[in-house]
């Protein structure tokens, strides 16, 4: 099996994304991501050309906010990513990460070939048996519930091919390194992968 090292996701704000990824990931597994950009991705390989921060945030263009990161180990690194991404943010709320609604805020993997498209989705298979299990909580339907609704949840990320990615402006990249106080609502949600058994 030979998979892409580039990854794509999207979990909301660009920001957020970018830093759990290149920091606190990268804690876990140091040296594992070669580069991060964040910018904008639409799963619709004809949508709109090089949009504008403002033209995303309007939620017309259908692109997502999404961070594009080179792995140094794909084979080893992959799988793991697409873990910690779902420990970071909650991927039950359709289009919508705490206060920030609409498409470009949503949960989704781009994949780049048949081996991520496989991985991924037995990734999000597994996280749903989990959650029916009640071994991963993100707080109920859609975050509302809480111990409620535990079972309930339904994982609502997106997967599709990757399109074609375009760069946030400079002031949008490293966004969280440069302003350690600036707007984040991503958090850990859960530490460590549960066992599905």
């Amino acid at each position: 099996m030979v998979i892409s090292s580039t990854v794509v996701l999207g979990a909301g704000c660009y920001w957020g994304t970018e830093k759990y990824i290149k920091i606190d990931f990268q804690k876990k597994f140091p040296g594992s991501v070669k580069s991060t950009k964040v910018g904008f991705m639409n799963p619709d390989p004809n949508g709109m050309a090089n949009p504008s921060y403002r033209q995303v945030c309007s939620g017309s263009t259908g692109h997502v906010e999404v961070l594009e990161l080179e792995l140094q180990d794909p084979d080893r690194h992959y799988e793991e990513v697409l873990k910690f991404f779902f420990q970071f943010h909650d991927p039950t709320t359709m289009n919508r990460q705490g206060n920030d609604a609409g498409t470009q805020y949503a949960s989704y993997i781009f994949t780049t070939g048949e081996d991520q498209l496989k991985i991924a989705n037995r990734v999000k298979e597994e996280l749903q048996t989990l959650m029916n299990k009640k071994k991963v909580n993100y707080g109920g339907v859609g975050g509302i519930l809480g111990k409620m609704g535990m079972g309930k949840a339904k994982v609502t990320t997106q997967i599709s091919p990757a399109t074609t990615f375009y760069e946030a402006a400079d002031e949008h990249q490293e966004y969280l390194m440069k302003n350690p106080r600036g707007y984040c609502n991503h958090r850990i949600r859960f530490h460590e992968w549960p066992e599905l058994n």
